[in-house]
């Protein structure tokens, strides 16, 4: 578990749990889920200490819970927002990577997204965060916490108020932002992913693809609609976040005023992230099933290609059948049949059709394959 003070001028990473509620700024109280399950007891002593009252036990069991998808949920004294993250979980081997890719096919990058869920309880001075395992967004935004200030060099010296070193200015602030870190983390996710299902469309579509992974691929389409439930589920809960952020009190100075509508435009703005990789990901749905469907149409024009020139070839041969077939009669006076040079009208008579016809079917392409 890690514990930060949080205020304007900076902040401060604690060593143990608060015993009283700061003078100035919040608290973040940042823990792993195994960590939160094991000292479930002194984090709601501490939130006691601090607000006065302790979660909920079903939302302890929310916060606890690895499957849950995203929602919001609020009681009168806090908020709690579930938020499942896109990531990409490192692999550890690529060699056992490279034989479980084998062994179970699929794209790749879609078999490392990890998209555990993480557990926000925004309190009025506390903000209780709950991650997966390994806090990847934990620890990536308190070192950006914990960053020195850019120095100015008007001043020579730090500047905590430059633009994209301010402090979070509220526990709701400071879960926008990791939110929207998460969110931003799939940029990296879509570029990867679309790289890769760029070398499946480029597979798919070349004319004589025979040896196509199917199994591989309904996996890929089955977890590219499961990133679209997720999306969908992360847009409902912070849309529910926002029209929740209606119904608060309005302050009455001018700088809460000001921090309301901060919130309400970092909601939006999160909320606008969401969006955009919801309409990502159904546009790599989309692409994926059109790829399939070409797929099958080159197929089917393959399949019309060989059929149309095995006709063909049959026309060809049918007039020749023919007239083996009539000089194959068992009748005693055929015309040629006793001519020293019958044999040779015959043959000169069945190349001449044979070379007239496939002139004629040349001609009119059907014996040129379809280009592709």
């Amino acid at each position: 578990m890690r514990i930060f003070h949080i205020q304007s001028s900076g902040a401060q990473e604690l060593d143990v749990l608060p015993h009283a509620p700061p003078e100035q700024g919040f608290f973040w109280m940042a823990c792993a889920r195994p960590a939160f399950q094991a000292q479930l007891f002194e984090v709601q002593g501490a939130l006691q200490r601090l607000t006065g009252l302790q979660l909920v036990d079903l939302h302890v069991s929310d916060l606890l819970n690895g499957q849950l998808p995203s929602h919001y949920d609020y009681t009168s004294q806090y908020d709690l927002l579930v938020f499942r993250r896109l990531a990409t979980v490192p692999s550890e081997d690529s060699a056992d990577t490279a034989k479980a890719t084998h062994r179970r096919g699929g794209t790749p990058v879609l078999r490392r997204i990890d998209t555990s869920p993480v557990g926000f309880a925004v309190f009025d001075r506390v903000l209780l965060t709950v991650h997966p395992g390994d806090c990847s967004v934990r620890d990536a935004y308190a070192a950006r916490l914990l960053a020195p200030a850019p120095m100015d060099p008007r001043e020579g010296r730090a500047n905590p108020t430059a633009s994209g070193s301010r402090k979070p200015t509220s526990p709701a602030d400071l879960m926008l932002r990791v939110v929207n870190l998460m969110v931003d983390g799939y940029l990296d996710l879509r570029r990867e992913l679309s790289r890769e299902l760029d070398h499946w469309q480029t597979e798919l579509l070349k004319p004589r693809a025979r040896n196509v992974n199917w199994s591989s691929l309904l996996e890929a389409r089955l977890s590219l609609h499961a990133l679209d439930e997720i999306c969908e589920d992360q847009r409902t809960a912070v849309q529910d976040w926002i029209d929740a952020l209606e119904t608060w009190e309005t302050p009455q100075t001018p700088a809460g005023m000001r921090d309301l509508d901060l919130l309400k435009v970092r909601s939006r703005d999160v909320l606008e992230h969401i969006e955009r990789v919801v309409h990502h990901v159904r546009r790599m749905e989309q692409s994926t099933e059109t790829t399939v469907q070409m797929h099958f149409s080159m197929q089917g024009n393959r399949t019309n290609d060989i059929m149309r020139t095995l006709t063909a070839l049959t026309a060809v041969f049918l007039p020749l059948n023919l007239i083996a077939g009539i000089f194959g009669m068992n009748f005693e006076f055929i015309p040629l049949v006793h001519k020293q040079d019958g044999f040779w009208w015959a043959m000169g008579s069945m190349i001449t059709i044979a070379t007239l016809l496939i002139s004629v079917f040349w001609r009119k392409r059907y014996l040129a394959r379809t280009g592709s």
